[in-house]
């Protein structure tokens, strides 16, 4: 058996039967081999033993994206190095990266969980996937192709890039399902569209996620394409993609409530809020071995429902998101904050303290520019000494974002000054 799918239908129970020994031995696990999260419990008195079931988990101190800066490479990994098979790593609000590390068995139980994922979104042995995500550091990309290997289809690690030579595969190996963000797959469809070769295609299914994206924009690539389009949710901190995905009924994403317990939590107060209420989404993994997260705060505000869904699946689901109690901005699936800028202007010393980030989204790919305030003289030389100094900006800024921008500088006092908190960021996508 790939993966067993009856934890899917588990009694609630059941579920917490199983949620409660798996907490209790994370806990454990982390106390005696994490001095992150020993140091935690021993402030507010607790020990490995005052920790019974699930219904204790409200006990246990919260984890930010700090605290991985904090110990900052491997400071939180829970077993040797030696066992640490893999690591990935996002971009954190330092320019530091976030990174994490994957035991054996987390890579196995990752690949269970995209697999879950896929055959949620109706792809089978005999479907070819063509995953169309970043490979590298990034988690989507390997993060996918582990769990099509694992279901037993056929993966194409396409990667992002070059779009014609993607449809061109895409006809020529019959690819039925892709896995890639839904900005991308819309201009996929469109130079499809362009083309004249939408009759040639024979995909039928595709998995998004990896940036914020509306009901609205999944009618659209379902219409343009004549497919089905489902969203995949996940953060490396908890493990990748695969974290929780929606099934053929939209109504919200189903966590894999097995391997991660959700929260949801007042970001004012940091107490439970009640079932249906929007709030802050909080994970516990429960199944992690090299890098076990305890009630780790993700920042996506979002609603959880416990009702069985229709589908027959018994697992929670949470609501599209309606937005994040942090200032990050997801960019091409790309994190971003406005403070990773402001650091590598910085840094630079040859331009005022004064930005602004303009996000929009053309062709339906997210474009980024950001306006940078320089010295006058640099209007007033020659315009070679202009161009060299965008160049700089732009080449800085993409080693700090890991994402290109368009990098236009203007004169002092041209960005609008603020009495209060400063607006650095002007968002034209219209995501709501």
């Amino acid at each position: 058996m790939i993966w067993n799918e009856t934890k899917e239908c588990m009694s609630r129970d059941e579920m917490s039967a199983l949620q409660s020994a798996r907490l209790v031995k994370t806990v454990k696990h982390v106390y005696h081999n994490v001095e992150f999260y020993r140091k935690k419990m021993q402030a507010v008195g607790l020990e490995p033993g005052d920790i019974k079931g699930i219904e204790d988990i409200s006990k246990l101190p919260y984890t930010t994206k700090a605290d991985l800066r904090d110990n900052y490479p491997f400071g939180l990994f829970a077993v040797p190095q030696s066992e640490i098979v893999r690591v990935h790593a996002s971009s954190g609000t330092t320019g530091k990266a976030t990174v994490v590390g994957y035991t054996r068995k987390d890579i196995d139980i990752w690949a269970e969980c995209v697999s879950r994922v896929l055959y949620m979104a109706g792809i089978r042995r005999n479907d070819i996937v063509q995953v169309a995500y970043g490979y590298g550091l990034f988690t989507g990309g390997l993060g996918l192709h582990y769990g099509v290997e694992n279901l037993g289809a056929t993966v194409v690690p396409m990667s992002t890039g070059n779009t014609k030579k993607l449809i061109t595969m895409m006809i020529d190996f019959g690819v039925t399902a892709i896995a890639c963000t839904p900005s991308y797959l819309l201009h996929i469809s469109e130079t499809i569209r362009e083309m004249g070769l939408k009759d040639q295609i024979k995909l039928k299914t595709a998995v998004c996620g990896a940036e914020p994206w509306t009901e609205q924009m999944r009618l659209q690539i379902e219409e343009e394409l004549g497919i089905c389009a489902h969203d995949i949710y996940g953060l490396s901190e908890i493990m990748g993609p695969g974290v929780a995905a929606d099934c053929n009924l939209h109504k919200g994403l189903h966590v894999h409530e097995d391997h991660f317990y959700p929260e949801i939590i007042t970001p004012d107060t940091l107490e439970p809020a009640s079932e249906g209420t929007v709030g802050e989404l909080v994970f516990t993994t429960l199944t992690k071995e090299g890098l076990p997260m305890i009630r780790y705060r993700t920042k996506d505000l979002t609603s959880i429902d416990y009702s069985p869904c229709e589908c027959g699946r018994t697992t929670p689901r949470i609501s599209r998101f309606k937005g994040r109690s942090d200032d990050m901005l997801v960019i091409r699936g790309v994190n971003v904050f406005p403070s990773q800028v402001e650091a590598a202007l910085l840094d630079i010393g040859e331009t005022a303290p004064h930005y602004l980030m303009i996000v929009d989204r053309v062709n339906n790919l997210d474009t980024l520019e950001i306006q940078v305030e320089v010295e006058e003289k640099f209007f007033t030389d020659e315009i070679k000494q202009l161009e060299n100094l965008t160049k700089k900006i732009g080449h800085v800024i993409h080693q700090a974002l890991g994402i290109t921008a368009k990098i236009t500088l203007v004169e002092p006092k041209t960005i609008e000054r603020s009495m209060g908190k400063s607006k650095r960021v002007i968002d034209k996508r219209n995501l709501v």
